[in-house]
């Protein structure tokens, strides 16, 4: 299951839970039923951060199939570059031909660090989203958790002492 789904579930879980009588917040739910469910979560998160990873290997692949895509072509741009100095009458517009194409390989080169740039940082952005969602929903039920716990021992003090009237 989707750690997302895992999420919406328990939120649902809480959601549906009986309240506390005289309270409007607090939630009375199985303790060990919302631990194995929260377990099962915490279970399902490591392949999300190894999916995290494996991106960031990618791009850091795709970056330096870019850069020697990029010096592939740079080295040929200056090997063209220097056969056409060579001849004589062409000279000035291999001059120009070859700052062309280093130029346009340097622009190329850029654009694809660029693309995966985007990429990753998208991907990133994605898998920081997913966290914080997740984090948040963890956070709500541990402190409903311990608000149940208060509660909880709240009410067996005053199972002990005698009503005021």
């Amino acid at each position: 299951m989707d750690p997302l789904d895992r999420i919406d579930e328990i939120i649902e879980l809480v959601q549906e839970s009986r309240s506390v009588p005289m309270s409007r917040t607090n939630f009375m739910y199985d303790r060990n039923e919302m631990i194995e469910r929260l377990e099962d979560l915490r279970a399902e998160l490591p392949s999300e951060l190894r999916k995290a990873a494996a991106v960031l290997d990618e791009r850091d692949r795709i970056i330096e199939a870019g850069r020697r895509e990029a010096d592939r072509i740079i080295s040929e741009g200056e090997t063209e570059h220097a056969r056409l100095v060579s001849v004589n009458e062409i000279t000035v517009s291999s001059e120009h031909e070859g700052a062309r194409i280093v130029a346009e390989a340097r622009t190329e080169a850029q654009r694809l660090r660029d693309e995966v740039d985007d990429y990753v940082d998208t991907a990133l952005a994605n898998f920081e989203q997913f966290l914080t969602r997740a984090l948040a929903s963890i956070e709500r039920g541990r402190d409903k958790m311990h608000a149940l716990r208060e509660i909880g021992t709240f009410q067996g003090e005053d199972a002990e002492r005698p009503l005021p009237f």
